[in-house]
């Protein structure tokens, strides 16, 4: 048999129309997904191989917060604290309970933010990265608590904070409590930057609401991925309070670095290194 078969490959990848009729099951099934971008019906097993990036458009699709710890840190460094922090429905909230409940199944996690302690390529950081699937990363009390603990530990251990980004904003359901994080989460990394101790933070798609108008936006340095969303009130909301039309790209990671609201947009095969060379320049 020479080096090329002439048996035509099977495509990884279909295209979607408004005018397919290819079962939509295919696209519910396990093993693939499909592009919200250019309708690419992929492979999961491509697509995670490709760390969640269209091969077709270069879309990113979101990451969960395992695979971010995964990205970032180096096999087997990290350390999970506050493993056992759980939310309470506090003020009785209709359906907070069952809302909990049914995201601890699907996450996997106790709460909306992993935490703990590892290594970019040797460097100790303290580490914190949202899961926008849980009540879609919005910050409570507990979320709260785990990042404030997070910038508290890179005080006590005197060690870089990375903290990654992704949330709808404030827990409704929480009321107060959870405007008061945005307050206590600052407040941390007030004392941090008074210590002298680098705080990297990495909002990634989407940061919005108070998480935006709290610590996401107070890093010494603030990296992103491209086309990230990141801004505090939507568009919508926005041109219907001013009453004029937005500039186009408004709110994505191009458009605030052009406006010296970010610093660096990383590719995401390129995240850990672009921290890790941040990270040797101010340690």
């Amino acid at each position: 048999m020479g080096l090329f078969s002439s048996k035509k490959s099977k495509n990884k990848y279909v295209t979607l129309t408004s005018k397919s009729k290819l079962s939509m099951d295919i696209v519910d099934d396990n093993k693939w997904k499909k592009c919200s971008r250019c309708n690419e019906i992929i492979y999961n097993e491509d697509l995670k191989n490709n760390l969640n990036i269209c091969p077709k458009c270069g879309h990113y699709f979101r990451l969960t917060a395992f695979e971010r710890i995964e990205l970032l840190t180096d096999e087997g460094s990290f350390i999970e604290e506050d493993i056992t922090l759980t939310s309470k429905d506090f003020l009785n909230f209709p359906g907070y309970q069952e809302k909990l409940e049914s995201s601890q199944e699907k996450s996997r996690m106790l709460d909306g933010v992993i935490s703990g302690i590892g290594k970019i390529n040797g460097i100790d950081v303290s580490i914190a990265v949202m899961e926008f699937s849980f009540m879609g990363g919005s910050m409570g009390s507990v979320v709260g608590e785990k990042i404030t603990r997070t910038l508290e530990r890179g005080l006590e251990k005197n060690i870089p904070v990375v903290i990654v980004s992704s949330s709808g904003g404030a827990r409704m359901q929480e009321g107060i409590l959870s405007l008061m994080q945005m307050a206590k989460t600052s407040g941390a990394v007030k004392r941090l930057n008074e210590a002298g101790i680098p705080f990297i933070s990495v909002p990634v798609d989407p940061t919005t609401g108070g998480v935006t108008a709290s610590f996401a936006m107070l890093g010494d340095i603030i990296v992103t991925e491209p086309g990230a969303l990141i801004g505090f009130a939507g568009p919508r909301v926005i041109e219907q309070t001013v009453n004029q039309k937005l500039p186009k790209g408004f709110q994505k990671a191009e458009f605030l670095l052009e406006h010296g609201m970010v610093d660096v947009i990383a590719e995401r095969k390129e995240l850990k290194t672009t921290i890790y060379r941040i990270l040797e320049k101010l340690i």
